[in-house]
């Protein structure tokens, strides 16, 4: 009887020959297949653009390229001969493997992202009230200033979780955050020196009408590590005035755009996007403000302008407000982009290179997101706020434990491509999940595509261009060697436009 010690000492199947990769046979070679969440766009010029909703990735291939790229892609698919061309393309996520399940990762991406216990997100509410009645505000202003006690739970709730947080995100929101500056003088400079503590990855944005954002104001802010803001303006006085009125009815827009002014005068490095809400009746005449906007902003890297339309977003002026469609509203928002840059001004893109898993997904729906109200309210979506009873989906306790209704939490926090067979079948459901607006489907039925799945070929197009016209006023080489392949020789280049 032989040993049993002896007989495991070697795996038997260390004595079997190692198949080199030369030595496969053909139906063993991988085969690879297009991405469905690659989009393709053309220039004028005949630049094949392609990007991927999963990776993010985007390339720019020269019309040379064009034919020998969509070959490579095609539904045909390719069988690899490991050339450095189908590696780079597989890398980048256009081709997949044949047997791959690429709905199964978007599964797997949403419950990854939607399990993180190393982010926290909140919208604070330092005030419910606002100073100004602006015609499309949708808010009631039923409350003041947040309560010491919510304050106190807020602080709570953070410290409990500091030891496991990579990633603290505080966006102050309201009403009108600065009418609640006790709140942001207690809080903001407890979640900078909490997150330089632990190394947490720290940033905090600040919504506000501007008005009260005086020299001192900024500084407090800035010191406190605020340092991102959006400001609106809707045109010059005539215009602002009649849509962002203080409540007492009295103009806002001179000192907004003094406070704004006082601001760019400062060293600190920090990001204004001024806001610009259009209508049918405002949007022709805004351009003699973008003309005043290059006087002070041009230059500036810290200062954006994003254009959006005004919609009717539940408020008591609703009906009375001259809302665009949805073809006239992207017509008044591309010429007022074009508008903005041919004045040197920076104008936010709507898309960039990069957009991928999660990046068209509303905040509401994720659940490390919540909005904390002047009185403890958890909320998710600031619009609903507190006029849905859908939306109040806990309170916050004085000792920071999140009192959760686990039945509404749920609601905003569902996959609900999960039991969408128009969004699995979707280009663009990596990007926005069935949940850019979980509000949308829950009012209408509707799902909630996001914008860019009408407008991703133009606005590739829009990128692509600005790039080029960048390289050219900058000589700072964009285009790359092309791997060699049978498709393509090394001379050929593309434009890896994520770099």
């Amino acid at each position: 009887m032989s040993n049993p010690a002896k007989v495991l000492v070697k795996s038997p199947l260390d004595a079997i020959p190692i198949l080199l990769v030369s030595d496969v046979p053909d139906s063993c070679v991988a085969r690879w297949s297009p991405s469905r969440f690659n989009v393709q766009a053309t220039t004028a010029e005949g630049w094949l653009l392609l990007w991927n909703t999963y990776t993010g990735n985007m390339n720019a291939f020269k019309p040379t390229q064009r034919d020998a790229v969509l070959e490579l892609i095609s539904r045909r698919g390719v069988a690899s001969d490991a050339s450095p061309l189908v590696a780079y393309f597989s890398d980048r996520g256009y081709l997949v493997p044949e047997s791959a399940d690429e709905l199964r990762r978007v599964q797997h991406a949403f419950g990854k992202e939607s399990h993180r216990t190393d982010k926290l997100e909140l919208i604070l509410l330092p005030s419910e009230d606002c100073n100004f009645r602006c015609t499309y505000c949708y808010e009631d202003f039923r409350r003041g200033t947040m309560l010491p006690e919510v304050r106190e739970g807020i602080r709570n709730l953070v410290m409990a979780r500091a030891r496991t947080l990579r990633e603290l995100t505080v966006n102050w929101f309201g009403g009108e955050p600065l009418y609640g500056m006790e709140a942001i003088d207690e809080l903001a400079p407890f979640f900078a020196a909490i997150a330089q503590e632990h190394g947490i990855s720290y940033f905090s944005h600040m919504t506000t009408n501007g008005f009260l954002l005086t020299d001192d104001v900024a500084q407090r802010l800035l010191a406190a590590e605020i340092t991102d803001f959006q400001i609106t303006l809707d045109g010059l006085a005539e215009d602002h005035d009649k849509m962002r009125p203080a409540r007492d009815g009295s103009g806002t827009f001179d000192t907004i755009y003094e406070n704004l002014v006082s601001l760019s005068r400062r060293p600190e490095d920090y990001s204004v996007v001024i806001r610009v809400n259009f209508t049918s009746e405002n949007a022709p005449k805004l351009e003699p403000m973008l003309e005043k906007l290059r006087a002070a902003f041009a230059g500036d890297s810290r200062f954006t302008l994003s254009f959006h339309s005004v919609g009717r977003w539940g408020g008591d002026n609703d009906a009375d407000l001259a809302v665009c469609g949805r073809d006239e509203a992207q017509h008044y928002r591309m010429k007022l982009k074009a508008a903005a840059r041919t004045l040197g001004l920076r104008v936010t893109s709507g898309w960039m290179p990069g957009a991928g898993v999660g990046s068209q997904v509303c905040y509401a729906a994720r659940p490390y997101n919540f909005i904390v109200g002047a009185h403890g309210d958890l909320m998710k979506c600031t619009i609903d706020l507190d006029k849905r009873d859908r939306n109040i989906v806990g309170t916050l306790s004085r000792d920071g434990t999140l009192q959760l209704d686990q039945d509404k939490f749920a609601l905003w926090t569902e996959p609900a491509f999960e039991r969408d067979t128009g969004c699995q079948s979707c280009h663009m459901l990596p990007a926005c999940q069935g949940i850019h607006c979980p509000q949308i489907r829950f009012d209408t039925g509707r799902r909630p595509c996001p914008g860019i799945r009408r407008t991703a070929k133009q606005e590739m197009v829009d990128f692509f261009e600005a790039k080029q016209a960048q390289q050219r006023s900058a000589a700072d080489p964009l285009l790359l060697p092309l791997p060699t392949s049978a498709g393509a020789t090394p001379e050929h280049e593309l434009v890896d436009a994520a770099n």
